[in-house]
């Protein structure tokens, strides 16, 4: 199983990014997917969440800011990302979770600075 984010960057304050995870060797349809990310220094916290039936949930800190989404066909979750602020700096990581599995794909950084 391989779970490969990009989509990283440097943006400015008020800018927007779209990030992808896309799955390999996995039924992918079956696994709820997730979005966490981990700024300097802090724990890693979850962003996002895209149950496999699309049900969508966020923390309140990126509430009508971030979109989570997923093609089921193209085995690949994003994460649209609109209005960015410096302390959305981090390293994002993506997540797959089922009943009896879960992965973690590798981080892409995601810079919000002026």
């Amino acid at each position: 199983v391989q779970l490969q984010a990009s989509g990283g960057g440097l943006v400015r304050p008020g800018g927007s990014l779209r990030l992808s995870c896309a799955a390999s060797r996995m039924p992918f349809s079956l696994y709820d997917m997730a979005w966490h990310r981990q700024a300097p220094g802090k724990e890693r916290e979850l962003v996002a969440t895209v149950t496999s039936g699309g049900i969508a949930n966020y923390i309140d800190s990126v509430k009508g800011r971030f979109t989570i989404s997923r093609d089921d066909a193209k085995k690949t979750a994003y994460l649209q990302m609109h209005s960015l602020k410096p302390e959305d700096t981090a390293v994002y990581y993506c997540y797959a979770r089922s009943w009896i599995n879960t992965y973690w794909g590798q981080g892409t950084l995601v810079t919000v600075s002026s």
